[in-house]
């Protein structure tokens, strides 16, 4: 459900919110160079009559303008949007907020419910605002709204993913597993959800290192029962990725290179 709109009269007693910035400041002169009203016409229908009100669709618009025009990832948007009233104003604040404009995860969920027209309508939009670059008859873009699919060394889903091959690999070569895990590792799943809660801390780490060494088990299982040469670069990858440790380069999983982990 969208929000309503807030009065914006009588917001200082001496002066504006507007006055007190620099009219020079490049987001200053953008933030009025862009015509918001288009996104409030082309997002409001994706919103529901009911339901708890949204964030407001020009606040959303410019936090994403503003991660790809400052290289931000999510997090780090909405951690320097709360420090920097030129973001605000470019937000569209009538004053100054003390607090995060809204969740990382948020975005996210933004970025889904407008979908791949909506981003080529924000890129549109950043286009016509810079004049004559505007005008060329080609124009080349990042149209990617995701994060790169990038895994740290000692990142769990890793480990997940070990165990998922490993019983994939053994039920293809008709290998009987001592054990398969699958219900202990979704038990394990949910204890390591909140895992940033003071209280919870303790336990998802404790779950971190069950499901390493579940995965080592099934590494070594299969190594024992497979037939020699068969699945050894496979076999070889996941132990590479067990070995790992925080002073390795990030893994990245998208990569040709390497058979899927």
């Amino acid at each position: 459900m969208l929000p309503k709109q807030a009065s914006a009269s009588q917001l200082s007693f001496y002066s504006t919110f507007e006055e007190q910035l620099s009219h020079r400041h490049p987001l200053y002169i953008l933030a009025n160079q862009i015509k918001w009203g288009i996104f409030e016409e082309a997002f409001s229908a994706l919103y529901s009559e009911e339901g708890r009100p949204a964030k407001p669709i020009r606040l959303m618009v410019s936090l994403l303008m503003l991660k790809h025009v400052r290289n931000l990832s999510d997090e780090s948007v909405v951690e320097q949007w709360f420090e920097n009233i030129y973001y605000q104003y470019f937000s569209g604040e009538k004053t100054y907020v003390c607090g995060v404009p809204c969740e990382p995860s948020e975005l996210v969920h933004f970025r889904n419910r407008i979908g791949a027209e909506g981003i080529e309508l924000i890129f549109k939009e950043s286009i016509r605002v810079n004049g004559k670059d505007g005008g060329e008859h080609e124009a080349t873009t990042d149209t990617t709204v995701q994060e790169k699919n990038i895994t740290y060394p000692t990142d769990n889903k890793l480990y997940r993913k070990i165990i998922k091959k490993c019983v994939a690999i053994a039920w293809k070569e008709s290998i009987e597993l001592r054990q398969s895990y699958t219900r202990t590792v979704k038990k394990l799943l949910m204890e390591q959800r909140f895992r940033n809660h003071p209280k919870n801390k303790g336990r998802a780490r404790k779950a971190d290192r069950k499901v390493k060494t579940i995965a080592g088990r099934l590494v070594r299982e299969l190594e024992r029962k497979l037939t020699p040469g068969l699945h050894q670069d496979t076999i070889g990858l996941f132990k590479k990725v067990l070995m790992q440790k925080k002073a390795v380069t990030k893994f990245t999983a998208c990569t040709s290179r390497t058979p899927n982990v």
